[in-house]
């Protein structure tokens, strides 16, 4: 796995922390896959190979987001109704654990389903040599498969953490890791697994 990055979406309070916004609507996969345990590890195996974490976080809600757009595609309708990430509140923080730390490559952030689209996330993997992103966050069908899909349209190869990564469903979690990610990745594999490859 030379020239490889972990690429974390979304690690925000709102989706990890138990007073998060939206860990109520993903408790029950992110218990059942063991997906905080799982980040915590991959997080920590890969600083300790001393490979790169960047993190491609989804725009924090500001007063004024959407207002006057023409069309508000539910993504963004989501952010403005339910002030997703809200800037200036806990569940707009990073988890306290599974957030960057100092050295970590924070990205731009992306306003809907793809950390790359409109963020500098190819300039930093590409000035840092990567080549292979290991990519895990929140959520499987959402923001990580985006990310991935475009990932991999721009010629990098892709590992899918499939017990680091949750949805809404199991149904979901399961089309997501099992039926549409070995469509953009390379390889989906567990944490285990990632983290004896590594070593």
């Amino acid at each position: 796995m030379s020239a490889t990055g972990l690429v974390l979406v979304d690690p925000y309070n709102d989706f990890l922390a138990d007073d998060g916004r939206i860990w109520p609507r993903i408790r029950d996969v992110a218990e059942a896959v063991g997906l905080r345990e799982h980040l915590r590890a991959l997080l920590a195996g890969v600083r300790a190979a001393g490979r790169p974490v960047f993190v491609a976080p989804h725009r924090r809600y500001r007063p004024g987001d959407v207002d006057g757009w023409t069309h508000a595609p539910r993504p963004h309708a989501m952010l403005r109704d339910a002030r997703l990430f809200e800037l200036g509140t806990p569940g707009g923080e990073f988890h306290p654990e599974l957030g960057p730390r100092a050295g970590d490559v924070v990205a731009g952030e992306h306003w809907a389903m793809n950390g790359f689209v409109h963020t500098d996330l190819d300039l930093l993997l590409r000035r840092h040599g990567i080549e292979h992103v290991i990519l895990a966050g929140l959520t499987a069908p959402g923001c990580v498969e985006g990310t991935g899909r475009h990932a991999m349209e721009l010629g990098y190869g892709v590992t899918l953490v499939k017990d680091a990564t949750a949805a809404f469903t199991m149904d979901l979690q399961r089309a997501a890791t099992e039926l549409t990610g070995p469509l953009y990745a390379d390889a989906v594999r567990c944490t285990a697994e990632v983290l004896a490859a590594l070593a």
